[in-house]
């Protein structure tokens, strides 16, 4: 995160001098080489990998979000769902466990690839690939709310993620302490975790019912 920042401000300081940008400085910020000795800094890669892969679960979940209801709508098979005798609530959850299938599980099992490039000890790769299995259900079950809150409106992408976003904060936190934890220590990997997988059983109460409520209230 820090070599992101750190090109958002050698941008932002350029831009506010008037002058260009240099792209060897930026090429050399964004592959987190700092000493300039052409070499990326791989522990500063080994710290920060399970953060960034979590961030990438949490950016490929919000794909297609915004449509994960609006086919149904445009087609008038939204109608038919809410009449048919399956419960509405049945249905949102099976539409969420395509959606994290589709989206989610490849990154979960691209997950120990994803951490050889970036350094990741064996220990590292298996907390996060453990807390991403866990954890990203969770993100697809607070974003079918929103989905079915913004399946009405004509541009609905920006307000799912505005819905979204704040409500995955506390699983993003968790996710990243508990690969944190299990890697680092001194706090336990235990207590994290539990949270983590008890943000997602609670999502999977509430997530199909509120998202089953929006969805009629869309329609009437």
């Amino acid at each position: 995160m820090r070599r992101f920042i750190f090109v958002a401000v050698l941008l932002s300081a350029n831009a506010a001098f008037g002058a260009d940008p240099d792209p060897a400085r930026i090429v050399d910020a964004a592959v987190g080489d700092w000493n300039g000795d052409g070499k990326p800094d791989l522990a500063l890669l080994a710290r920060i990998g399970p953060a960034i892969v979590w961030i990438g679960a949490l950016l490929a979940a919000l794909l297609g979000l915004d449509r994960l209801f609006q086919a149904e709508r445009d087609d008038g098979a939204l109608d038919l769902m809410l009449m048919q005798e399956t419960p509405l609530v049945l249905t949102v959850l099976v539409k969420c466990l395509a959606h994290w299938l589709a989206t989610s599980l490849p990154l979960v099992i691209a997950s120990p690839l994803l951490g050889l490039f970036m350094n990741m000890s064996e220990k590292a790769i298996g907390a996060t690939m453990l807390t991403l299995l866990v954890g990203t259900p969770a993100i697809t079950l607070i974003g079918a709310v929103g989905a079915a809150v913004a399946v009405a409106l004509p541009r609905g992408g920006l307000l799912v993620s505005i819905l979204v976003l704040p409500l995955t904060i506390p699983v993003l936190i968790f996710g990243v302490s508990a690969t944190y934890a299990a890697v680092e220590g001194p706090a336990p990997f235990l207590p994290p975790f539990l949270i983590l997988i008890a943000l997602t059983l609670f999502f999977a109460v509430i997530g199909p019912a509120a998202a089953a409520l929006a969805l009629r209230n869309t329609s009437d």
